[in-house]
């Protein structure tokens, strides 16, 4: 479907997900009364049980002057190995349509992590972690652009809500805040490549600071502890939001910064979570037209309390 397409459909399926999704979540994530939903284009900023199966993505991308329909489809897990730490596995299937070549499908490079939980504050509302994530260099498919070297990359994640303000700022107390800042480090500070006229040429590989910010303001938060203002079922289960990613190459001739800006809404239910974003280039160098981005979300700790869905080690929260 065709980016713009799925966008004038998300209205009539978001509201349909909603009804279909049972009551409020009551999975990780939360901070005092704050549950923090799951966000699809950063970084969470806390160590849960989960499975986004799937996320989707799809947009037209431009890079020197060539457009190529790009359609990603994602699998990513994460454990608990104790309460306040954990790890992810990522795995991405590329669809590349270039304007006027052949499609090439693959799998991109598979993707690692860990993650420590180091501080949380019910009373403020907040969380705080620190994790490392590994590009596995060579274990996707060259031919959608898979890269021969790993990358590690080194972050801090956080989520901040509003329900500590006052009385008389009470409708502000359902908006939070979330976001990650972390430094990108390939194993390979260059590559020997071949141009465009057959002649040899070096490919540099810059270190990048990557920074994701979410606003959300939650529905559920406003009708449970503030006031319930009247809103129909499924907007009871919905969060408004607004992410952006920017990426900025800070050596080796990288080049400006990129990035997105993405609206868009998420579900929460006791178990599971949906959230429809659209992607729009920050800028002309980001390249490319406005896309869709989708995923369904697991809570596994709700799915299996007993079993999958708790820590390895040490008892849960």
């Amino acid at each position: 479907m065709p980016a713009h397409r799925a966008l004038f459909a998300a209205p009539t399926l978001l509201v349909v997900v909603a009804l279909a999704i049972p009551s409020l979540a009551h999975a990780l994530g939360y901070a005092g009364k704050r549950f923090f939903p799951a966000t699809l284009a950063t970084e969470d900023p806390f160590v849960a049980d989960e499975l986004s199966l799937p996320t989707v993505s799809r947009r037209r991308t431009v890079d020197d002057g060539s457009s190529t329909m790009e359609t990603t489809t994602s699998i990513d897990f994460s454990k608990r190995i104790t309460p306040d730490f954990g790890f992810g596995l990522g795995a991405t299937w590329l669809n590349l349509k270039p304007e006027h070549d052949t499609r090439q499908r693959g799998f991109d490079n598979f993707a690692a992590s860990v993650k420590y939980q180091f501080h949380k504050s019910e009373l403020h509302e907040t969380i705080a972690s620190a994790g490392l994530d590994w590009d596995i260099g060579s274990s996707g498919a060259r031919r959608v652009g898979a890269e021969s070297f790993s990358t590690l990359t080194a972050g801090l994640f956080f989520g901040k809500g509003f329900g500590d303000l006052p009385e008389s700022m009470r409708f502000v107390r359902p908006l939070a805040i979330t976001g990650s800042v972390g430094v990108a480090f390939p194993t390979r500070s260059s590559s020997g490549t071949v141009d465009d006229d057959g002649h040899p040429a070096v490919e540099r590989h810059p270190r990048v600071l990557n920074v994701g910010l979410a606003v959300e303001y939650s529905l559920p938060y406003l009708s449970a502890f503030v006031k319930d203002v009247g809103l129909p079922t499924a907007l009871r289960r919905a969060v408004p939001l607004v992410e952006v990613t920017l990426a900025k190459p800070l050596d080796r001739g990288g080049g400006p910064t990129i990035g997105t800006i993405n609206p868009g809404v998420l579900f929460a239910g006791r178990t599971m979570q949906f959230g429809i974003e659209a992607v729009i280039p920050i800028n002309r160098r980001t390249g490319g037209s406005t896309g869709v981005l989708m995923q369904l979300h697991f809570f596994l700790d709700d799915l299996f309390p007993h079993s999958l869905g708790k820590p390895l080690f040490g008892s849960a929260p």
